[in-house]
């Protein structure tokens, strides 16, 4: 009987408990200070990668306080709302003299970009855009004069894109003056060359970066420059870009890949072309050709959880090296925003991963204000007054081995009793 209830008390207190940790300023490792100015009804900071690898996954131990009391606040990311790529309507598809015309009924939402699918390579052609809100297409609005070209002969990059203000015209002309670029064999302009039309979301144009690493020490390994980083655990990389020497002038297009590993994984890196980068500054055909991409979009696969090796690797090919002064791993740029008005100083909090994410109605109901201010988060620092969460766990979760012990004497114990039980039953 003794046996059967010490089992019973050993499974009562192996049972995990359900109340979720509660937040307490002394359990935090770290902190930060925000000086907030007098009558900033809303305020936000910039989190910096420094943040990330000591707070919890997703920043879900985040506190704010002030004077002892937490105050609510939201993140922020930078990033338009997802919009997925639409298709135009084309009709009309002509020529009118030797330019290419045609009309696009466009979706139901304001637009930036348009991206035209055009066959044919080794071409530069000359975009004029006007736009109406008649379904006649009268009365139309000019909407500007653009350079789109493919100069693959010419080992340079393709640009079929349209760069428009936004706008939310139902209805657009385009007119297509294009010819052969330099390198260019048998080219003939028909309306076949256009074979379609997207509507992208246009969200690059549309985030801001905060930098997570950055290096200056680019290698040379064979037809490659290589530039390695070591990257702390957590931190999210959403982009790479490159900072060129302000001399160099020169046209180029090379392919980027990036390849990750978490620190003592033993699989081979994982590895993706992230992209191009490219610079294309000539005139050709009496047409001025203006465009620079320097940064690539990349989604690291490596598990953040831990720290990771990361080697980001420009191809050139028969070329010379570019001249890379310098190679950024970025994120975009998340903030943390509060309302005070008192003009005192907040507190950051993290680094307690026993807590889960807070569930503030400021969060849900967040609206950024037109007279926000933007606020520093002062440096890193220790919470003098941080000490170590009590361990609330059930004491078999503390010696996870002691139930065994504990079960396996028990069984011994009944053992004996039956073997005993039995020896009495015979005599």
């Amino acid at each position: 009987m003794k046996a059967g209830l010490l089992v019973a008390l050993l499974l009562w207190q192996a049972t995990p408990g359900t109340e979720p940790a509660s937040a307490d300023p002394q359990y935090f490792r770290y902190q930060r200070s925000i000086a907030v100015a007098e009558g900033a009804a809303q305020s936000c900071a910039v989190i910096d990668s420094q943040v990330f690898p000591h707070a919890a996954a997703s920043l879900k131990d985040l506190r704010l306080y002030k004077n002892g009391r937490e105050v609510p606040y939201a993140i922020t990311l930078s990033e338009p709302q997802e919009v997925d790529s639409e298709t135009a309507q084309v009709r009309n598809l002509g020529l009118r003299g030797r330019n290419i015309v045609f009309d696009l009924e466009m979706p139901n939402r304001s637009y930036t970009e348009i991206a035209l699918d055009l066959a044919g390579k080794n071409f530069l052609a000359t975009v004029t855009v006007s736009g109406t809100r008649d379904p006649n297409y009268s009365n139309q609005t000019q909407l500007g004069e653009f350079t789109l070209f493919d100069l693959t002969s010419q080992h340079l990059s393709r640009n079929t894109t349209i760069h428009l203000q936004e706008t939310s015209l139902p209805y657009l002309h385009i007119e297509l003056a294009v010819s052969a670029a330099a390198g260019a064999r048998n080219f003939t302009v028909t309306p076949d060359m256009v074979r379609g039309v997207a509507v992208t979301p246009s969200r690059e144009a549309q985030s801001l970066y905060t930098t997570a690493v950055t290096t200056t020490n680019i290698a040379q390994r064979g037809r490659q420059s290589i530039a390695t980083f070591s990257l702390p655990q957590r931190i999210p990389v959403e982009r790479v870009s490159f900072d060129l020497a302000p001399s160099y002038k020169a046209n180029f297009s090379r392919d980027v890949r990036v390849s990750d590993r978490p620190d003592g994984a033993k699989e081979a890196a994982s590895e993706n072309l992230a992209g191009t980068i490219s610079r294309v500054h000539l005139t050709q055909s009496g047409r001025e050709i203006r465009q620079e991409q320097l940064s690539v979009p990349t989604i690291l696969g490596s598990n953040m959880q831990s720290t990771a090796a990361v080697e980001v690797a420009i191809e050139n090919g028969d070329d010379s090296p570019l001249p890379i002064k310098a190679v950024r791993l970025e994120m975009r740029q998340r903030k943390i925003c509060f309302d005070d008005s008192a003009g005192q100083t907040l507190t950051l909090f993290y680094g307690d991963s026993a807590l889960t994410a807070p569930q503030y109605d400021y969060a849900r109901l967040f609206a950024p204000s037109e007279t926000m201010r933007e606020v520093q988060l002062g440096p890193e620092e220790l919470n003098p007054s941080f000490r170590a969460r009590p361990d609330t766990r059930p004491f078999t979760d503390r010696y996870p081995h002691l139930l065994w012990i504990v079960l396996l004497a028990v069984l011994c114990i009944l053992a004996v009793v039956a073997i005993r039980s039995s020896k009495t039953v015979h005599h």
